[in-house]
């Protein structure tokens, strides 16, 4: 009988720096995960955090973690060469059929990003195209700003906003919440494209409530509720909401049935 607890090791590659706090490790990893799943990723003696899938590549898995905990704490020590041990994938991934054919509209607040990344790269490949992509995007500063270069490059080839929380004298952008960043959403778009919410919940909770003042249908709405996974297979129950497991039934949800999950 396999353990389910048990992880395995996977190879750190590559360690790179986002912000003074936030770091996107590169993995050696083969398998088969959607985005929006997540693993718990582990080091013996200090215990396990759950960390969503920023990227996968060919033999290679991307992780964007903040330095936060006695864990992440712990993994920071690591470097290229080192082990870090996951279980997983787990939980419900992002529906990409879903979502084709058809505009979308992403919109996220400081780390939310990391969970999307992957999901923005699959629909800017030549491939998967859709009829429009629109990334709204918001951080407390301009030095929290995730993913740089790649913002530069989706650039290219979606419609791109970001707004900061607090502008310093080097901040040329849009100022305030992301929800500000609506205003930049037509009346057509509005009534057509499906919209992808992560982020805090205060920001997700103000985004869907101004995508529905809008007109946009509970159906047309995604969300990713990531709090509170621990064991991953719905078994600890401190993910439960009302009759849900977020590590089972989500963390993505379309707001048909996360309309109901009071988090």
């Amino acid at each position: 009988m396999i353990n389910p607890y048990l992880p395995f090791p996977a190879e750190i590659i590559d360690i790179h720096q986002e912000t003074s706090i936030d770091y996107t490790y590169r993995l050696a990893w083969s398998g088969e995960a959607r985005f929006g799943q997540f693993f718990e990723v582990s080091i013996p003696r200090y215990g396990e955090a759950p960390i969503s899938i920023c990227d996968i590549g060919e033999g290679v898995l991307e992780m964007t973690l903040r330095n936060v905990g006695r864990v992440t704490r712990s993994i920071f020590e690591l470097k290229p060469g080192d082990r870090l041990f996951l279980r997983g994938p787990y939980g419900n991934g992002f529906p990409l059929e879903d979502f084709a054919g058809t505009p979308l509209v992403i919109t996220a607040g400081g780390t939310g990003l990391a969970p999307v990344k992957g999901l923005i790269n699959h629909f800017l490949t030549p491939e998967h195209l859709l009829p429009s992509l629109h990334i709204l995007l918001g951080f407390k500063t301009p030095g929290d700003i995730l993913f740089g270069d790649d913002i530069t490059r989706w650039s290219a080839g979606a419609s791109m906003h970001i707004t900061v929380d607090k502008p310093d004298a080097g901040w040329c952008g849009p100022s305030g919440v992301v929800t500000n960043l609506f205003t930049e959403l037509t009346t057509e778009l509005i009534a057509s494209a499906q919209y992808i919410v992560v982020g805090p919940p205060i920001m997700m909770a103000c985004s869907i409530r101004q995508l529905r003042e809008n007109g946009v249908e509970l159906e047309r709405i995604w969300v990713s509720y990531e709090r509170r996974m621990s064991c991953g297979i719905g078994k600890c129950g401190h993910c439960k909401i009302n009759d849900r497991y977020v590590c089972l039934d989500g963390p993505v949800f379309n707001l048909t049935d996360a309309q109901w999950l009071l988090d």
